[in-house]
């Protein structure tokens, strides 16, 4: 694609990294076949081909965002399913933040929906705050047919019932490797995912301690960063990487580690691209190091022997893909090879490639559009009649979890039950 970029806009490293971008992109359409919004809408400006030409045209007249360009960039899940079908190497990420921090630059939204993200800027990261409004979510449910915005019923509706009590295994310490000693890690405790399910990352610490790793769990660390960087709130996100590469390489320094264990695929994707989102700040080189540590707590495992492990029972594992890991991360193997190592079935559902509608905010942000997408990937992991559903996402889990009957469950847990851990919750067996 031909950019027309002047000298001075070009100075700027975003804008620079947009139009090495842009140029990759040959119009080939490719991306369209593959792009969930472009399927539900069928609108080409909601397809990755005519969101560029939107983010090209603002980006290179230098003018501010303008509602119809909000729009279509606000419709992209960050799937990044496009970057997966992409034959020229578009990397369609980092030009939709580019597009994204430059929207919340200069376009001035309605004021319910500036305070609307204002308020999940200030609760989602904060595992203390969400509590607190998952439980005035609980009060306020029946009450939502008098709710007149879609998004605050959205919110009601993917609110669990139950809220689980606070795990003290979040709490900074360390948790020694059962026998010989085989790494040492740090594990990123997350921000949502401690209020939402507080078993995942106990089944992580059992699993890892089991095999002969050493988990730390590191004072000073927080939030990601996506939930914020998403919004295009780059200021919020790059202050939230800052605080967690400060953290982890102080621990890397003193007691070193051989890897940071993620075990929601959507951090893993942005703290693995914190080399990239910190380049030209003066942590760069710690933010690159902190990238290249990072591991999906089933990459890390795929690499480790995890003697004595059996299924407890035969179940039909309906393995959902998450697009922050499959795409995010290019990483598809290797959940589904430690779910068989273990000796449970695992079935896969028609287009796994596509998104189940969650992606961060997205569901509460979209809710029409990401319904229609949650109803086609449960109705294809419902056809193959699977016991329980695996996810590496919380993000996906919840949103499945919210159309199904089916037990939606964590990979980790179910690799956890099959090295000794206790039955996940949900989980029935014969």
């Amino acid at each position: 694609m031909q950019t027309n970029f002047t000298a001075a806009q070009l100075a700027d490293p975003g804008i620079a990294r947009a139009n090495e971008v842009l140029r990759a992109c040959v119009h080939c359409g490719f991306c369209t076949a593959t792009c969930p919004t472009y399927q539900v809408l069928g609108d080409e400006l909601d397809s990755p081909r005519g969101r560029i030409y939107l983010i090209k045209e603002m980006l290179e007249s230098g003018r501010p965002a303008d509602a119809k360009t909000v729009k279509h960039i606000d419709r992209c899940l960050s799937c990044l399913a496009c970057m997966t079908t992409c034959p020229s190497g578009v990397h369609y990420m980092h030009l939709v933040d580019e597009a994204r921090a430059y929207i919340e630059k200069t376009y001035t939204r309605p004021w319910h929906d500036r305070a609307l993200r204002w308020v999940l800027a200030r609760v989602l990261p904060y595992p203390m705050r969400f509590r607190v409004a998952l439980l005035g979510a609980k009060i306020a449910r029946p009450f939502r047919g008098l709710l007149p915005d879609p998004r605050l019923r959205a919110m009601l509706d993917m609110a669990p019932k139950h809220v689980p009590p606070v795990s003290r295994n979040d709490d900074p310490q360390t948790f020694p490797a059962q026998g010989r000693r085989v790494a040492r890690v740090a594990l990123m405790t997350g921000c949502a995912q401690r209020a939402l399910n507080t078993e995942i990352n106990d089944a992580t610490i059992r699993v890892l301690t089991r095999a002969g790793v050493e988990v730390v769990i590191v004072r000073g660390m927080g939030c990601c960063g996506a939930l914020v960087h998403h919004m295009g709130k780059e200021h919020d996100s790059h202050a939230a990487a800052k605080r967690n590469i400060r953290a982890w390489m102080a621990e890397a320094r003193t007691g070193g580690l051989d890897a940071i264990i993620i075990n929601t695929s959507g951090c893993g994707t942005t703290v693995k691209d914190y080399g990239h989102m910190l380049r030209n700040d003066k942590l760069a080189d710690d933010a690159a190091t902190v990238s290249a540590l990072a591991r999906d707590v089933t990459e890390f495992l795929a690499t480790l022997e995890l003697s004595g492990m059996s299924a407890p029972a035969p179940l039909k594992v309906g393995y959902h893909a998450a697009c922050s890991l499959q795409h995010g991360q290019k990483i598809k193997t290797a959940p589904k090879d430690l779910l068989k190592r273990a000796g449970f079935t695992v079935v896969e559902p028609k287009d796994p490639h596509l998104c189940c509608g969650s992606a961060g905010t997205y569901n509460l942000l979209q809710p029409e559009i990401s319904g229609k997408l949650r109803e086609r990937k449960v109705a294809t992991l419902e056809a193959t009649a699977p016991d329980v559903i695996a996810a590496g996402n919380i993000g996906c889990m919840m949103q499945i979890g919210s159309g199904t009957e089916v037990p939606v469950i964590h990979t980790v847990q179910l690799i956890d039950w099959a090295t000794g851990g206790p039955r996940p919750e949900g989980v029935k067996v014969n």
